[in-house]
């Protein structure tokens, strides 16, 4: 029996794991909010750049206006892979601005679910002093730490830095009154290498997909399409999922089962 129909609100909905989640949401006939940088793609409703204070508020403020005051599921896929503290504005700051200011509309929906896409880069090598100003709320001194990573050549470790984060916010996060206490499961998912946008440049290049492969060996059935992943995300935030909260679900083909096999 087909599900009733929910209100979603998905970030990077313009491509990618947040095109391909939307996407089978609506062939669901549930209705879907979608957000991005602009726009201009199809599906995109409220346009929002999340590295910035203004994009954050713009999108908690255009979502109530499109909800209604209230949703009943929200998914953060915006991301970036940038060797730059952007990636920490988007990947860290602007995901927990999603969830957060967005917690009250999903407090006044009905079976109200959440979950953020991290990385199997959240256990990669990382910045302890990029990760702890992180969690510490601290977006100017995230931002100064990134950029000294970046200045004594270590700013491949920020995109690492920022998944470890995120999937460390929503482990001490989901147990709280505010979310479990008022019956919200807040999970994250730690994706392997997946086709989209954002690797197309590095997997076209012979060494830096050596270099990728690597990183995130995936035994099984190698690289991940979005649509893969999609089905993944749109169960943690249906009604079924009613006790899984705090968690960093890897959907990686193995790689993190090679990386850390104790």
């Amino acid at each position: 029996m087909p599900s009733a129909s929910r209100t979603y609100l998905v970030t990077g909905a313009a491509s990618g794991i947040g095109e391909a989640t939307a996407a089978r949401l609506r062939a669901e006939g549930h209705t879907v909010i979608g957000a991005d940088r602009t726009i201009e793609a199809a599906g995109v409703a409220i346009a929002a750049d999340l590295a910035t204070e203004q994009g954050r508020a713009e999108l908690a403020a255009r979502a109530r206006e499109f909800a209604g005051g209230r949703l009943d599921a929200v998914i953060a896929c915006a991301g970036l892979a940038h060797f730059t503290p952007d990636t920490l504005k988007v990947n860290y700051f602007g995901a927990v601005a999603t969830l957060e200011r967005l917690r009250p509309l999903l407090a006044a929906g009905t079976d109200p679910r959440a979950a953020v896409v991290a990385s199997v880069a959240a256990v990669h090598p990382s910045d302890p002093a990029v990760v702890d100003a992180a969690l510490a709320g601290d977006e100017a001194a995230t931002t100064t730490a990134a950029q000294s990573a970046i200045d004594r050549g270590e700013g491949y470790l920020l995109y690492g830095s920022s998944k470890a984060a995120i999937a460390r916010w929503v482990r001490r996060t989901a147990v709280t009154p505010d979310w479990a206490g008022a019956g919200i499961p807040l999970n994250a998912i730690g994706p392997g290498t997946v086709l989209t946008p954002m690797t197309e440049g590095m997997l076209a290049d012979p060494a830096t997909r050596q270099a990728v492969d690597t990183a995130v060996p995936m035994p099984l059935h190698g690289y991940a399409r979005p649509e893969q992943v999609a089905p993944l995300l749109t169960w943690l935030t249906s009604p079924e999922n009613t006790h899984v909260t705090g968690q960093l679900l890897f959907i990686d083909g193995g790689a993190e089962a090679l990386l850390r096999p104790t």
